[in-house]
């Protein structure tokens, strides 16, 4: 055995037995050979009775578990029968396992050890200080009085909370480890902060810490500065990696000018690790209730699943004659995607909102707040050998105005769609074949034009490309494609308003383009390498593109109901010019960025009323337009189109430069301005400025001029001065719609945020709300500034 040293069998020289030395004694459910207060009396008459004493010598102790336990000490050590005693500066290891003190007496038949005096226990990533300790090596079961100690969590990066990779420190009455990663801790506070200045802290009767788990709290006072701020009967955090855990969140309280006091709470229920949702409400006094749910889940490799919904139930503000006017209501999205066997692809978005109303009233940002769009879309896909086929379901619903509420519904589902990419059958020709087909029921309903829920419309269009190349200097692209086209109802436009009939209506067109390709003009400027910058490479290239177009064959245009942009081809005999610059750069050996580039891009048609199909004095939308410019321009004949300018400098880049400007050579004058400007030279400075200006005829396009901005320092978890600030104002009838600044500071365990928030949109909402977050690390915030709302 491992007691050569001593003596495999030590006797005793007079006074006690071996049976007298042993005082059993219990603990919470654990046995251990000896109570601490009473070490002192043993020891000393075992140095007076037992066997003789070694000292400052290594020893190797047996445990009950079949292990070697290492002991070693810089004072005597005795051995009387079982127990083991050592003295001054006693350390015993086990394995990954640690334990040193003053004064040790180890059982090895047991495998406890009993510590007093300067005990460090120590194993992986967890270190406990005590007064006095009970271990047992072999099960890992121990318990510490007047106990310190610090606990390693590694915390993975959230962008929702602020993570500290400081260790949990605890201090605590006594605590129990009731196995490698079970701690039970009695009387403890506990903070992640430093503790000789803990800027917070929890104050618990009990806790339960499990290592790389959680940390649950019962009856825990939270502290700020050593100042009780609030009471929690139960708490628990998550404390690993990939940990999630049910419970309820932290409580949300605040105020706001239109919602009056808010007081809110959420679920957070975590049954499966591929599954997890949160349940929220909160009471508004002024306003009522509200709801939101999220639900998550990944239940296969390559599936997501995700669902959110929010609804309020209003009792609306009063008006000058008392009279309250709800603005409640509700919606919800639901998101699918999932990569089913054999190539195929499952998609859903779908979304559903009660009124425009809702929606300005209680959105949490001005972005939210100003969408009018509601588009819902699932589908089945499969690309297969240059092929497409997908069976969808599509729904587009636009708010129009608000009081009364109107809008457009337009719907396509049904819909089944097969196409294929061109292709050439022959290797040496180079002619290629391509189609495309759909066959679906489509609706639509707006306060002029309400069709049945199902009519039927079918297309199939195949198209023959002849790709020409004369050397280096012209290459030439002609296309050819006949399309047919036949809807289930037309319009009757006999009357003073449109009516929706049972006549089927079909085109038969003819399509032909040709594409001209002159060479392309290169020039290359080269900077030399001089000092640390590497050689640069500057290539400038123009390049012109000329593209004819003409369809024939839609005669009754007016008769097509407007579902989406198949219903809006006409006949058209145009052309297409424009030039396309472009600035790339190269350092030294990497591969070239585009750094600039600038299009001008204008039609200009031949077939001013497009076949007949423009109707003067009002707004017309084609395809062909479209293409060019989303902006409507065609309120009668048309030869040319507005000069379409977009230049770019580095997009994506730290430096993001946008300007779109079209003029329009009717109007003679600028019709559409648009800038948006992107900084961010460093990782913690970003600003972003945009303005927008409408000023064409007021029959095609509203007149608008709007600009927006946001300028911030630092991000939501960064640690230090954090400051962004935003506003939206629209110069055309000068008005502040919206603005927006928060300031926060995170220290290494802790942070505060402070934001305001105005929205003026007109007679449904002008909201003051003043918003505050104390910012725990690794736990969450305490506050009203939700992580949805934050403008970082």
């Amino acid at each position: 055995m491992a007691f050569a040293a001593y003596g495999e069998h030590a006797r005793l020289n007079g006074c006690f037995t071996q049976s007298m030395l042993r005082i059993p004694f219990f603990t919470r459910g654990l046995k251990f050979a000896a109570r601490l207060p009473a070490l002192a009396l043993p020891a000393a008459l075992l140095w007076v009775c037992g066997a003789p004493a070694a000292r400052g010598q290594q020893v190797r102790l047996p445990s009950a578990k079949g292990g070697i336990a290492e002991l070693s000490s810089s004072g005597p050590q005795k051995r009387v029968g079982d127990l083991f005693i050592a003295e001054g500066d006693v350390r015993i290891r086990y394995g990954a396992t640690e334990l040193r003190a003053d004064h040790v007496e180890y059982n090895d038949r047991t495998s406890e050890a009993a510590a007093a005096g300067h005990v460090v226990y120590e194993f992986e990533n967890e270190h406990v200080e005590a007064d006095e300790a009970h271990y047992n090596l072999g099960t890992g079961r121990g318990r510490f009085l007047r106990v310190r100690g610090t606990i390693r969590i590694v915390r993975r990066p959230n962008p929702a909370i602020l993570v500290s990779q400081n260790p949990l420190y605890f201090e605590a009455r006594e605590v129990r480890r009731e196995s490698s990663d079970v701690y039970f801790i009695d009387q403890a506070w506990i903070t992640i902060c430093d503790p000789e200045h803990p800027r917070w802290q929890f104050f618990a009767k009990h806790a339960r810490v499990r290592v790389d788990k959680s940390v649950a709290l019962v009856s825990a006072n939270f502290r700020l500065i050593h100042v009780p701020l609030i009471w929690l009967p139960y708490a628990t955090t998550p404390a690993g990696q990939k940990v999630r855990q049910s419970g309820f969140l932290i409580p949300d309280v605040g105020d706001s000018s239109q919602k009056g006091l808010i007081f809110g709470d959420a679920f957070y229920w975590a049954p499966k690790p591929w599954m997890d949702a949160t349940l929220g409400a909160q009471y508004m006094s002024k306003r009522g209730a509200s709801e939101r749910g999220v639900f998550r889940a990944k239940p296969f490799e390559g599936t997501n699943i995700e669902y959110n919904y929010f609804g309020v139930d209003d009792r609306g503000l009063a008006n000058s004659a008392g009279v309250r006017q709800p603005q409640g209501g509700e919606e919800q999205r639901l998101q699918i995607q999932s990569k089913l066997p054999d190539g195929w692809r499952f998609v859903t978005d779908y979304n559903q909102l009660s009124s425009l109303t809702f929606r300005l009233a209680f959105s949490g940002t001005f972005g939210e707040a100003i969408n009018a769009e509601v588009p819902s879309a699932a589908f089945l896909t499969k690309n297969f050998s240059g092929f497409s086929f997908n069976i969808a379901a599509l729904s587009d619903k636009n708010f129009l105005t608000i009081n009364p509420q109107t809008t457009v519904v337009l719907r396509n589902m049904p819909s089944a769609r097969f196409s294929s990419a061109e292709q050439s059958p022959w290797r040496k020709t180079p002619l290629y074949f391509s189609f495309d087909s759909f066959a679906e029921a489509e609706h639509r309903a707006d306060v002029q034009i309400n069709t049945p829920l199902l009519v039927s419309a079918t297309e199939i269009a195949p198209k023959a490309t002849l790709p020409l190349h004369f050397g280096d200097w012209l290459g030439v692209t002609g296309s050819a494609a006949f399309r047919t086209t036949r809807y289930g109802y037309s319009l009757d436009n006999s009357g003073p308003s449109p009516v929706v009939v049972a006549q089927p209506v079909t085109r038969n067109t003819g399509e032909f383009a040709i594409e001209l390709r002159p060479p392309t003009l290169e020039r290359f400027f080269d900077r030399p390498a001089t000092g640390k910058k590497k050689a640069r490479r500057y290539k400038h290239t123009i390049e012109p593109e000329v593209t004819y177009r003409y369809v024939t064959g839609v005669n009754n245009f007016a008769n097509f109901i407007r579902f989406d942009a198949d219903a809006t081809l006409t006949d058209t005999n145009e052309v297409e010019y424009g030039v396309i610059q472009r600035l790339f750069v190269k350092d030294g050996d990497e591969q070239p960025n585009q750094l600039a580039s600038w299009s001008v891009l204008q039609k200009h048609f031949f077939d001013p009323t497009f076949g007949g199909a423009v109707v003067p004095g009002q707004r017309n939308v084609f395809q062909t337009t479209t293409a060019l410019t989303p902006f409507a321009f065609v309120d009668g004949p048309v030869h040319w189109s507005p000069i379409v300018s977009d230049f770019k400098v580095t997009p994506g880049g730290p430096y993001d430069f946008e300007q779109l400007l079209e003029y329009d050579p009717n109007l003679q004058n600028i019709s559409a301005i648009g800038a948006l400007v992107k900084v961010r030279p460093y990782k913690e400075f970003f600003a972003t400025v945009a303005d927008f200006r409408l000023q064409a005829n007021p029959v095609l396009q509203p007149l608008s001029n709007q600009i927006r901005a946001l300028v911030g320092y630092g991000s939501e978890t960064r640690k230090g001065f954090n400051v962004t600030g935003g506003m939206s104002f629209d110069i055309l009838n000068n008005t502040l719609l919206s603005q927006l600044v928060q300031v926060s500071y995170n220290g290494g365990c802790c942070g505060l945020a402070v934001g305001y928030q105005r929205l003026a949109l007109g007679p449904v909402r002008n909201e003051n709300q003043f918003r505050v977050a104390l910012i725990i690390a690794n736990i969450g915030t305490f506050g009203n500034l939700r992580h949805p709302e934050r403008i970082f």
